[in-house]
C-alpha cells in the first residue's frame, strides 16, 4: 500500500474528491513530518507513536576497503506502534 492507495481509501470513506483526498493524506504526513522536525513526539491513538531519537557519531568501515570512515551525529525517526495496532495485526 502507498500513498496513492491511502488517498483512495480516504476518498472512498469520506466522499469527496480525489484531489482533496490526496491534500488530505499530504497535510497529513506533512503535519507529522513537521512536528519530526521541531522534536517532538507525533501521536496517532490507535496507531502509534513517531519519535525522533538522536543517534551518537561513530567510526564504520568501508567494506570495500576497510578504511575507517567518520559518521557524524544525527536525529533518525523511530515509530512505536499502539497495542491496537499490535493487536490488530496479530489478528486478535
Amino acid at each position: 500500500m502507498n500513498k496513492q492507495d491511502i488517498a483512495e481509501k480516504v476518498q472512498t470513506v469520506i466522499g469527496s474528491t480525489k484531489a482533496d483526498a490526496e491534500r488530505a493524506v499530504e497535510a497529513v504526513i506533512e503535519a507529522v513530518i513537521g512536528g519530526l522536525k521541531k522534536g517532538e513526539d507525533v501521536a496517532i491513538a490507535g496507531l502509534g507513536i513517531f519519535k525522533v531519537k538522536p543517534r551518537a557519531a561513530r567510526t564504520a568501515r568501508n567494506p570495500r576497503t576497510g578504511e575507517a570512515v567518520a559518521v557524524p551525529a544525527t536525529r533518525v525517526p523511530k515509530f512505536q506502534a499502539a497495542k491496537a495496532l499490535k493487536d490488530a495485526v496479530a489478528g486478535k
